[in-house]
């Protein structure tokens, strides 16, 4: 991966994918459901910062968590001088003592997966300069290998990060949630009868699944 280009202020700045026009294009005439969302929340789009490892650590500050108590415990983790709201290093969480890094709301297993994953990006365990090469797969088998990384995680990381088009994250608690009031009225909705949803929405998936959650909640989420 090339460097994160920044803003003047030291920011990584927000890219929204080349494809979400496209995509938006294809879903509305695909899938009557999303031709509704895309021009309900049309205008709210996927925007990504850019930053790897920021992104991996905001995931696992989220995890089996709310959104509302992952924003602030990642507001006061930030605030222990680990980088910006965007932008944080490896380098900085090493730095800092477990009961440091305890005191912004981190259970200690949380905090021992994300110092393992600031050792992987500094001691350079991680074929970053081949991703753009590589599949959705490969990449979510390497990422699972650090601790505290499943596949949820690795799939945020391919929507925000890589920004690729077309994962389905049928693990994402929201997306189910999202199919069953959406497509099933309410009804509880198995992960073959969600994945037969979005089998229409191919090969945005994506894109599909970012406006189910804006369904559930207008405010879009960042990693």
């Amino acid at each position: 991966m090339s460097q994160t280009p920044v803003d003047e202020g030291g920011e990584p700045l927000l890219v929204t994918p080349p494809y979400w026009d496209d995509a938006c294009g294809h879903l509305s005439r695909r899938d009557r459901v999303m031709n509704k969302l895309v021009e309900r929340f049309g205008a709210v789009r996927l925007q990504s910062r850019g930053d790897a490892f920021t992104t991996l650590a905001r995931s696992i500050v989220g995890q089996q968590i709310s959104v509302k108590a992952a924003q602030s415990v990642w507001t006061r983790f930030v605030a222990l001088g680990v980088g910006s709201r965007y932008l944080i290093t490896p380098a900085a969480v090493l730095a800092l003592p477990e009961p440091v890094l305890r005191s912004a709301g981190l259970s200690a297993r949380k905090v021992e997966y994300l110092c393992d994953l600031a050792r992987h990006f500094e001691e350079g365990g991680l074929q970053q300069f081949q991703w753009d090469a590589m599949g959705d797969e490969a990449i979510i088998d390497e990422l699972v290998a650090i601790r505290g990384v499943g596949r949820w995680t690795a799939e945020m990381f391919l929507i925000f990060y890589l920004m690729r088009p077309n994962v389905l994250p049928l693990d994402d608690v929201g997306l189910i949630k999202g199919i069953s009031l959406n497509y099933f009225s309410g009804e509880p909705v198995s992960r073959a009868e969600a994945r037969e949803v979005a089998d229409a929405w191919a090969p945005y998936r994506s894109v599909a699944t970012w406006y189910v959650w804006r369904s559930l909640d207008p405010l879009p989420v960042t990693y």
